[in-house]
């Protein structure tokens, strides 16, 4: 069997509807490609279609029966499984574009034959990718890219990048990371938690020192379905989770020290810690009940008691304190801005 350049995970929960679109995107990588399927155990189809995809594919696909334990699990048991080079996540809904998957293991081949050759070698710890939220049954697409961040087609670090933009984060569709620096990372995610991608975008991120940009729309986003997490009802419905999920991203790096050897990463990750804040805030004023508002003064009480500088910066210097506005006003303005952004984005 070939070396694998890249493990792919699939977390499956029920997903016989869909899985075969994602699936069948990924195969196409060949055997330099590991896909692990993870059965997260589903009590529908999923998990004799993945039996099926491993029987044609025997040399790319594996599969993991589980018990159910959710997103997060699903992603533990693969990285525990995986042996290829590189890492990726791909939900089960979503696909990746043949040409830009292509141009994606040409890379990765091109640096791990460098390392071969010279140990001293350096190769990427993180390529980002461009992603499309995909709003399949519309016919809208809207690209998120990284091109004013990153240079594209070669190496750099933190200290020489540009600026994110407001709407631009390093979310888990754009990211295909070491598989080391994962292990490095102790990533190990929540079981039965929604959201956990953030916590799995966030926290490896001290430990990339070398980054390659490539400017091509890699992963489709496919958003629509009404049970998805992203969609507001749901998200309202699961807010615990996500103010869960968030108090974890904040409190999973020293941003004091990450400052010392990346400034800008630093200023990136607190910014990555105002919008999810943000999200938490807009969300529980959604839901417009005395409990969600004390829920949400208690999320913002604990980042102060924690970390009174952190709190402070976030307050009055990034977008979350904007979602913190005192009063009903304050709050029709964070409403009215958040609207504004999902027709802009369309990120729902």
């Amino acid at each position: 069997m070939n070396e694998k350049l890249l493990t792919i995970v699939v977390p499956c929960w029920n997903s016989e509807d869909y899985m075969c679109r994602c699936l069948d995107s990924l195969v196409e990588g060949g055997d330099q490609v590991e896909v692990i399927i993870v059965d997260d155990g589903s009590t529908d189809r999923t998990g004799e279609i993945a039996d099926n995809y491993a029987q044609i594919y025997h040399n790319i696909v594996k599969v993991i029966h589980k018990e159910n334990g959710g997103h997060g699990s699903g992603v533990n048991a693969g990285l525990a499984a995986a042996t290829g080079t590189y890492f990726k996540v791909v939900d089960s809904d979503d696909w990746l574009d043949d040409e830009a998957f292509d141009h994606l293991l040409g890379n990765i081949e091109k640096f791990t034959d460098m390392k071969k050759k010279d140990s001293y070698a350096t190769i990427p710890d993180l390529f980002v990718c461009n992603y499309i939220y995909d709003h399949l049954d519309e016919g809208i697409t809207q690209q998120m890219a990284y091109r004013n961040v990153f240079p594209a087609e070669q190496l750099c670090g933190w200290n020489t990048i540009g600026h994110f933009h407001p709407s631009q984060y390093l979310v888990m569709h754009a990211l295909v990371f070491r598989t080391d620096v994962l292990r490095r990372a102790d990533i190990h995610l929540p079981e039965h938690t929604f959201y956990v991608d953030n916590l799995f975008s966030y926290q490896p991120l001290p430990l990339v020192e070398h980054i390659y940009y490539m400017d091509v729309d890699l992963y489709h986003y496919y958003l629509g379905r009404e049970d998805q997490s992203v969609n507001e009802k749901v998200l309202m419905k699961r807010i615990d989770q996500q103010i869960y999920v968030t108090r974890l991203v904040s409190q999973c790096a020293n941003l004091d020290e990450v400052a010392k050897k990346h400034p800008k990463l630093a200023v990136y990750m607190r910014r990555n810690i105002s919008i999810m804040m943000a999200i938490s805030s807009i969300h529980l004023l959604l839901i417009n009940t005395p409990e969600a508002y004390q829920k949400r003064k208690q999320l913002w009480q604990d980042i102060r008691k924690r970390n009174a500088a952190l709190y402070y910066q976030l307050k009055y210097r990034t977008l979350s304190g904007l979602t913190y506005l005192p009063g009903k006003v304050g709050g029709k303005l964070t409403i009215g801005g958040y609207r504004l952004a999902n027709r802009i984005y369309k990120f729902q």
